[in-house]
């Protein structure tokens, strides 16, 4: 199973507030050819680290690619840049956020690109949350923890509650 979590606190001028423009990157998504197997619903979470940016909506989908890690992380990154997303600097607000969380299990080597599993994945309460509603057998490929005992492992203010 490949996962990509994807995330925005900001609207995007095309296509509006965070849950709509991450609706319409899934379907940007399905159109350039990555098969929707999965999503969860839409998770509200404060920025991490704290600071006075807006709230992030938050989610996670399956998907199905015959795509190569590297390839569909440069993909990910083309439907960034098409909703507006600028790499500036780090955990700076965004339009638009897609990470590829995990790719079928694979373990990347030091320094490989991507790097796989995403090294924070399991630090973070808005991509375990929706991903234990997707998939809540799901195990760490690196740690080898299930998605509850990692949500178990994660400190209080680590938060995501669903949309709606």
């Amino acid at each position: 199973m490949i996962l990509i979590g994807l995330g925005a606190n900001l609207a995007s001028p095309e296509f509006g507030a965070p849950p709509r423009s991450l609706e319409a990157a899934i379907s940007l998504m399905a159109e350039r050819g990555l098969r929707i197997i999965a999503r969860s619903r839409w998770y509200r979470s404060a920025p991490v680290p704290p600071s006075d940016q807006p709230w992030f909506v938050n989610g996670v989908v399956a998907v199905e690619t015959a795509l190569e890690p590297a390839v569909l992380l440069e993909l990910l990154h083309d439907i960034e840049a098409r909703f507006g997303r600028v790499r500036r600097e780090k955990n700076a607000a965004r339009v638009l956020d897609l990470d590829l969380l995990d790719y079928d299990g694979r373990v990347s080597a030091e320094g490989g690109t991507p790097v796989l599993p995403h090294p924070r994945l399991h630090e973070r309460g808005f991509v375990l949350r929706p991903l234990a509603e997707i998939s809540p057998d799901w195990r760490h490929p690196r740690m080898r923890r299930t998605v509850p005992a990692l949500i178990a492992a994660l400190p209080p203010e680590s938060t995501a509650e669903p949309l709606g």
